[in-house]
């Protein structure tokens, strides 16, 4: 199975501790051995936010913000390289051609931001359209995709599943809420959803709970399957 893996700045690397990189090198070598092919995107976190509160206080420009951003995950990125070792491609894959070539060298393709105005949400679900993946997960902060923002109303109720045009219904409703947390933003869920792109949302705190959602399908987050998506991986039914 193709799999792209979508992992938060905050969940990789939230205090910079080695720990967490480790494990989830570990998780994609796992995979790769179980005879999966992997591509990863790396968020910026809370790093990143840092760095951009500091900049917007300095008078940087949005664009400016948004370059920062992506400097940071990328720096993020090459921890992850770091850990793989020469399972991964030696640097942070900075185009989609570029990912799609790693893949067909057989390296891991890790990514972060490409350009401004674009999240590493929007650049997990552009990678796996154009891998052709057949799943992209992400693995966030939040247990899944829920009714509405859990951090906002005690009465969110988590999806087990959800259609990706549910998804970017959702997602739209709650961006209108300024501040408001999204599980993924919305240039993502509609790519999902016009990719046909089967996903995951789901708390990626345990990197061997993300290998276990890909390698089984069995995970307390949420399905977001598109319509016309077809059966399952077939890899899920011999797990």
């Amino acid at each position: 199975m193709k799999v792209v893996v979508s992992v938060g700045g905050s969940v990789l690397a939230p205090d910079l501790e080695p720990d967490r990189v480790a494990a989830y090198a570990r998780a994609i070598e796992t995979l790769q051995e179980a005879g999966h092919t992997v591509g990863v995107v790396v968020g910026g976190g809370p790093t990143a936010r840092e760095y951009i509160t500091t900049a917007r206080d300095l008078g940087a420009n949005e664009i400016e913000l948004d370059q920062l951003g992506i400097a940071v995950t990328r720096l993020n990125s090459r921890l992850l390289i770091a850990a793989l070792g020469d399972a991964a491609a030696p640097a942070p894959i900075e185009s989609y051609d570029g990912g799609r070539e790693a893949i067909k060298r057989g390296d891991v393709p890790v990514m972060g931001g490409t350009v401004a105005g674009q999240t590493t949400d929007a650049v997990s679900a552009a990678l796996a359209e154009h891998v052709d993946a057949d799943l992209l997960v992400y693995a966030t902060s939040v247990p899944g995709v829920f009714s509405a923002d859990p951090n906002e109303d005690d009465s969110a109720e988590r999806y087990d599943e959800i259609a990706a045009s549910g998804l970017v219904d959702l997602i739209a409703d709650i961006e209108m809420d300024a501040g408001s947390n999204a599980p993924v933003d919305l240039l993502a869920a509609k790519i999902i959803e016009r990719a046909g792109l089967r996903s995951i949302v789901l708390d990626g705190t345990d990197p061997a709970a993300v290998e276990r959602a890909i390698r089984t399908g069995e995970h307390d987050g949420t399905d977001v399957v598109p319509n016309g998506v077809g059966a399952a991986p077939r890899e899920w039914d011999q797990a």
